[in-house]
C-alpha cells in the first residue's frame, strides 16, 4: 500500500519493520539484519522518513535507534500541511513575478488559493484528530 502511494520500496520496508516491531523501535543494526540490506540503505530510507516526521532517531552510545510513536500520523500529516503551505507561498510569489493579469499569473493565483485552502483544512483536520485521539487515550 505504501509503495502504491508513492513511497520507495525500501523506505516502505523500513517503515513497516519499525511500525510492526513490538516496541515500535529498532536499531540501525537490527534493521540491517532484519531486512538484509546495507547500513547506507537503512540510513537513506530513515532520513526520508525523518524528514516527513514519520520516525525519530536517538543516538545510543555508538548506535542509532529509530522509533515510531503513537503521534506518527499527526506529525506526518502536519509535515504534509507545511509542505502544502510552502506550495501556496511559492505560487503567490509567482503571481508577483508573472503578473496577476497574465495567464501564467492567473494559474499561479488559482494554484496558490487551492493550496492555501487545502493547507488550512489539513491543519484543522490534524488538530481535530489530535484532540480526539488524546481524549480517547486519556479519558
Amino acid at each position: 500500500m505504501m509503495i502504491e502511494a508513492g513511497m520507495a520500496p525500501m523506505t516502505a520496508r523500513v517503515f513497516a519493520a519499525l511500525f510492526l516491531s513490538e516496541g515500535g523501535s529498532l536499531t540501525a543494526t537490527e534493521l540491517v539484519r532484519h531486512l538484509h540490506v546495507s547500513p547506507a540503505t537503512i540510513s537513506n530510507a530513515a532520513r526520508w522518513l525523518e524528514q516527513r516526521g514519520m520516525i525519530a532517531s536517538e543516538r545510543e552510545a555508538r548506535r542509532v535507534r529509530y522509533l515510531v510513536d503513537v503521534d506518527v500520523w499527526y506529525r506526518a500529516w502536519s509535515a504534509s500541511a507545511a509542505s502544502i503551505a510552502a506550495w501556496a507561498d511559492t505560487a503567490r510569489h509567482g503571481v508577483g513575478i508573472f503578473g496577476a493579469d497574465t495567464p501564467t499569473g492567473d494559474r499561479l493565483r488559482t494554484t496558490g488559493q487551492f493550496f492555501a485552502l487545502l493547507g488550512r483544512d489539513m491543519g484543522q483536520a490534524a488538530e481535530h484528530w489530535r484532540q480526539a485521539l488524546s481524549i480517547r487515550r486519556h479519558p
